[in-house]
């Protein structure tokens, strides 16, 4: 497997765009896998809601007295120093975050008990405070799970799809209260689809092709890009006959459209995905 993804890779191209920043370019709000990871640049975790976890009462400072004691004992192995380093670094990302958004405040509602409006409401606030942080690009990872329903598909992806548009509405709003609608991206991405025949236990497996969302001041909107599937068995793109979609479009284009808009020059797109030159466009034109 890759040990980088190309939400880092893209990252480390527009590192110059970012020079003098006080905060890592990419910040994941759930566990993130290797698309937040560059060559050069490393994704910052930040819990929901920001708040560092080594600074506050009198009890979580004696601990951050603590680990720093810790963290400057030099006990001559390259291995516990390295990881010492990567440590006090986050630890200074934390505060001057905490800092930061001690003052934030975002008056948009976000509705209570959905856990990916929680992230996207701690991503907005990380928003309102880009300039501050001394940032010009910014990539957010948040997660969304429990769609990978082999049994009782229909009620368990209701809940889940209405989490993600109450949740996406709040965010967009959040934007426009921000003022940055028209500089904000924001699209849904997975590493498979779903049959489109049912199994035993009215639930759908594992397949390839699928659809996915793109919001955003920016985008022309309100279209379908790439060619829409018949949704029958056997059909020109069904692969056996059970409802597994071949893609008609690339995951590689449908990012490097992104990657576009973001700052990427067409000149180092293949450096970020290699097989783009594998299809007529680069860009599906769903940015301006």
């Amino acid at each position: 497997m890759a040990s980088t993804g190309w939400g880092g890779r893209v990252a480390d191209l527009v590192q110059p765009l970012n020079s003098g920043a006080l905060f890592p370019a990419v910040t994941a709000t759930a566990g993130c896998s290797p698309f937040c990871t560059g060559q050069q640049t490393f994704p910052s975790t930040v819990p929901v809601g920001g708040e560092s976890l080594l600074t506050g009462t009198a009890n979580s400072m004696a601990r951050f007295n603590g680990v720093q004691q810790l963290l400057t004992f030099d006990n001559g192995l390259q291995l516990v120093q390295a990881a010492n380093e990567n440590f006090s670094r986050g630890v200074g990302y934390s505060n001057t975050l905490s800092a930061l958004l001690a003052n934030a405040k975002i008056n948009t509602a976000f509705p209570a008990g959905n856990p990916l409006a929680a992230q996207l409401q701690s991503v907005a606030r990380m928003m309102s405070i880009w300039n501050q942080l001394g940032m010009s690009r910014q990539i957010f990872f948040c997660q969304l799970g429990g769609f990978d329903a082999h049994g009782g598909q229909l009620p368990v992806q209701d809940n889940l799809l209405q989490q993600l548009s109450q949740a996406v509405m709040a965010f967009d709003q959040a934007t426009q209260e921000l003022s940055v609608d028209h500089q904000v991206v924001t699209f849904t991405a997975s590493e498979f689809g779903r049959t489109l025949t049912p199994n035993g236990n009215l639930g759908t497996d594992h397949a390839w092709g699928s659809h996915h969302f793109v919001i955003g001041g920016g985008v022309a909107g309100g279209k379908f890009y790439g060619q829409f599937p018949l949704l029958a068995l056997g059909g020109q793109y069904d692969a056996n006959n059970r409802g597994t979609l071949i893609p008609t479009t690339s995951v590689g284009q449908y990012a490097a459209t992104v990657a576009q808009w973001f700052g990427v020059g067409p000149a180092s797109l293949a450096t970020i995905f290699p097989n783009i030159g594998n299809f007529q466009s680069s860009n599906l034109g769903f940015l301006g």
